[in-house]
């Protein structure tokens, strides 16, 4: 493949002092309309302190919502791709009652709004399952060294049920959209592929883990990748059933400090290293798969 010589045309160079030009005005507007006077300088200790138990550098507010969004997306993201491959498959499945089974649940969760669903489940989950399951009493009845391994995983006791829950009500979420790629990418290959799997004596299982799944991950990777990502930016969501994510965080050193624009500012920045990981991650990952054809 030839590389494309990028060449600067008129027009993008006029976007491009547009776009400074507006940076400029609003920069304007900030410090000398509004009359905000802010703080930049205050901002990097809510990130890092010096803890004086240990006498160690220690992560402050917004790098704990960080630590505890990038768990939060990570087990969220695990829990969503398993639910889409099961109701995936539900929806490619020649049972009548799978496919009403899995159509059933993307309809409900793509039409119902976020903020909506993440209340009712939420506090469903926390009221109904959770009691039911036990985990308080498990997470009570573990050693301090159990609960410390948990807190690097998931998080701390008091938080531990919450945390949880916000996982569910996230996948939950998430999953819907996911078993729609999936759906896509499992019709995506073509029927002959099945057939001649099939006529070699492939039981339905084999067919999909060595004729269809690899295909049709490889073909829903960038949508796949986008959902990973959006599932990054809804867990901001969480905020409001009070786990201590990074917006939840961003909100108490805004109230603490308010600084209000530092703060946003630097929140977004950390959603944006996060997101940007990710895409890149992914971009180089179907390169190589790429040349693996």
């Amino acid at each position: 493949m030839i590389a494309r010589k990028v060449k600067f045309q008129p027009l993008d160079i006029i976007l491009i002092f547009l776009c400074i030009g507006a940076g400029i005005y609003i920069y304007y507007r900030i410090n000398y309309r509004l009359e905000y006077k802010g703080d930049w300088s205050a901002i990097p200790q809510y990130l890092i302190h010096h803890d004086p138990e240990t006498g160690r550098l220690a992560p402050n507010f917004l790098m704990d919502g960080l630590i505890v969004t990038l768990k939060l997306s990570i087990w969220a993201a695990i829990l969503a791709t398993i639910l889409g491959i099961v109701f995936g498959l539900c929806r490619t499945s020649k049972n009548l009652f799978l496919r009403m089974l899995g159509r059933t649940y993307v309809e409900i969760v793509r039409n119902l709004p976020p903020l909506v669903l993440i209340f009712i489940f939420y506090f469903f989950v926390v009221d109904q399952i959770m009691p039911l399951l036990g985990v308080e009493d498990f997470i009570r009845s573990r050693t301090e060294g159990s609960k410390a391994i948990l807190a690097v995983f998931f998080a701390r006791e008091s938080l531990f049920v919450q945390f949880i829950s916000g996982v569910i009500t996230i996948a939950f979420f998430e999953g819907a959209y996911i078993t729609e790629i999936i759906r896509s990418g499992i019709e995506s290959v073509e029927r002959g592929q099945r057939e001649a799997a099939y006529s070699l004596g492939l039981s339905w299982f084999d067919q999909m883990r060595f004729i269809i799944m690899p295909q049709a991950l490889k073909r829903v990777l960038p949508p796949l990748a986008n959902e990973f990502i959006n599932t990054i930016k809804y867990s901001s969501l969480a905020s409001i059933i009070s786990i201590q994510e990074l917006t939840f965080m961003g909100r108490q050193v805004v109230v603490a400090t308010g600084y209000i624009f530092e703060t946003w500012i630097t929140v977004s920045i950390m959603y944006l290293v996060l997101t940007l990981s990710l895409s890149l991650g992914v971009s180089r990952l179907e390169k190589k798969m790429r040349k693996s054809d």
